[in-house]
C-alpha cells in the first residue's frame, strides 16, 4: 500500500495515513502520521469519546516526546483498518494540541507493518508482515 505525503500549514510536509479507528460497535475515520520515532501509537482523547472509551478507564501511562516534557496518557486497544487490514494496537489517548496529529508508533503497527519512506517520492509504503 502506497499513500502520498500530505502537506500541512507553510509546505510541510508529513508521512501521514488515513485509518479507521474501532472500538466495539464504533468506528471513526483519522489520519495519522506514521512515526518510526514514536515508541507507541497515540491519538488525541477526542476520538476515544467518539468512540464511547471512556478513556481515564485506561492504563495511564507517563510519556514524554521530543520537548521532553512529561505527560500522561490513557492506553487502551483498539481496532485500526489500514488499507483494509485489521490490526489490534494499544493506543495512548492524551489530549493533544488543536493542531496536533495522531500518530502511529513502534509498538502495535511496526511490528505488523514494513515501512518505506520515500521522500524524493513524496510517498509512505507499507506492507504487511506475517504478524498481521
Amino acid at each position: 500500500m502506497k499513500f502520498k505525503y500530505k502537506r500541512y500549514g507553510q509546505g510541510i510536509l508529513r508521512p501521514v495515513i488515513p485509518v479507521e479507528v474501532r472500538f466495539g460497535k464504533q468506528s471513526v475515520r483519522y489520519e495519522v502520521m506514521v512515526d518510526s520515532g514514536a515508541d507507541g501509537s497515540f491519538f488525541d482523547w477526542g476520538i476515544a469519546e467518539t468512540l464511547g472509551i471512556d478513556v481515564e478507564a485506561g492504563e495511564r501511562v507517563s510519556v514524554q516526546g521530543i520537548t521532553g516534557e512529561p505527560g500522561d496518557c490513557f492506553r487502551h486497544s483498539v481496532t485500526l483498518v489500514v488499507g483494509g487490514h485489521e490490526i489490534a494496537v494499544p493506543v495512548g489517548f492524551m489530549q493533544l494540541p488543536e493542531d496536533g496529529i495522531g500518530a502511529v508508533g513502534q509498538e502495535g503497527f511496526f511490528e505488523r507493518f514494513i515501512v518505506k519512506f520515500d521522500y524524493q517520492k513524496r510517498e509512505i509504503e507499507l506492507k504487511p508482515t506475517t504478524n498481521l
